[in-house]
């Protein structure tokens, strides 16, 4: 019996689907994934199971255990608010797969960017969800044993984006190894790790965060640095100037409901983190697909090294990216 028979007889264990046929409709455009839409009675439903290998160039390994702290990470969502997380439906067996209710008529945010569709209300929208997960499991001790990933988020964020880039830059290497450390070192709120464009839904109740794989409790600094990222790559992939100015109103509407530490102590550290990913976009393990041209290529990586060398607050640093080099 193949992997993909197990998911569907897990299903009708579940309860999700009937005895007739039932058919994994593949779904595209993940790394790490293999994803599927499945038809039920009761409508649509999605299956995700992590893959050990990642589907990129490198090799990049990572533990399927994932799966569950994913499942841990949206039930804690919306927990905060229901309207920001996907309901889970069931955690399945095979790989540590888990089905979740399919959201119709609900684009993805990154789509809308790349259409031109630059909503910076929605942007605002999305800083306001990050931080009102983070403010509700700050200094939580329960949230703190339910996510004790480390490992993982070392293997899918730390190492791939920090460490693989400080191994090949020596000049680089001191000042990366230390945000990596103080990244690691840090427990101070329930972080998904993966919040990018491609990763949110646009509904009609605001943002819905998907694919929470990398989900730790650590350093909420690294979720508001890593979507300001996407945001300002797309800036000079599109060469638009509405990108910039949504980053900026995703820091500002995130930095309101910072009320667990000091906003200036987060920004900074931000602003370090998201220096070293913007770097790991064309650097890492992980490069972002769409930034072929290699003047594209030089802007980023101009800006992001001298970011490295000379840290600003990430909301000095938005204020300050530049699409070209003119």
């Amino acid at each position: 019996m193949t992997a993909d028979a197990d998911i569907v007889d897990e299903l009708r264990d579940a309860g999700l689907v009937g005895e007739g046929k039932v058919v994994l409709e593949p779904l595209t455009g993940g790394v790490s994934c293999d994803v599927w839409k499945v038809e039920t009675p009761s409508g649509p439903i999605v299956v995700k199971r992590p893959l050990e290998q990642l589907r990129v160039a490198a090799e990049w390994h990572a533990p399927v255990e994932r799966g569950q702290s994913e499942v841990r990470w949206l039930r804690r969502a919306r927990g905060v608010d229901v309207r920001i997380a996907p309901e889970v439906l069931a955690a399945l067996p095979t790989g540590h797969a888990f089905a979740m209710r399919f959201l119709p008529g609900c684009p993805v945010w990154k789509d809308e960017l790349v259409a031109g569709r630059v909503d910076v209300d929605f942007a605002a929208a999305v800083g306001r969800g990050i931080v009102k997960v983070h403010s509700a499991t700050a200094n939580n001790a329960a949230d703190r044993d339910a996510f004790p990933n480390d490992e993982m988020f070392r293997a899918l964020r730390v190492d791939p984006f920090l460490l693989h880039v400080a191994r090949q830059d020596a000049e680089l290497a001191p000042a990366l190894n230390v945000v990596a450390d103080d990244l690691m070192s840090r427990k101070i709120a329930l972080v998904h790790g993966d919040v990018s464009p491609k990763n949110i839904l646009v509904s009609a109740d605001g943002p819905v965060f998907l694919d929470a794989e990398c989900a730790v409790y650590g350093d909420p600094a690294f979720d508001l640095a890593f979507c300001t990222t996407h945001l300002l790559l797309k800036a000079v992939w599109l060469g638009d100037a509405r990108l910039n100015e949504a980053a900026a109103r995703l820091v500002a509407a995130y930095s309101v409901g910072i009320d667990w530490e000091d906003a200036d102590g987060l920004l900074l550290r931000a602003g370090k983190l998201a220096a070293a990913l913007l770097l790991a976009r064309v650097e890492g393990k992980s490069p972002a697909p769409y930034l072929t041209d290699p003047e594209h290529r030089r802007i980023v990586r101009d800006q992001a090294r001298a970011l490295i060398l000379v840290p600003q607050p990430l909301d000095d640093l938005v204020t300050n990216w530049k699409r070209t080099h003119a």
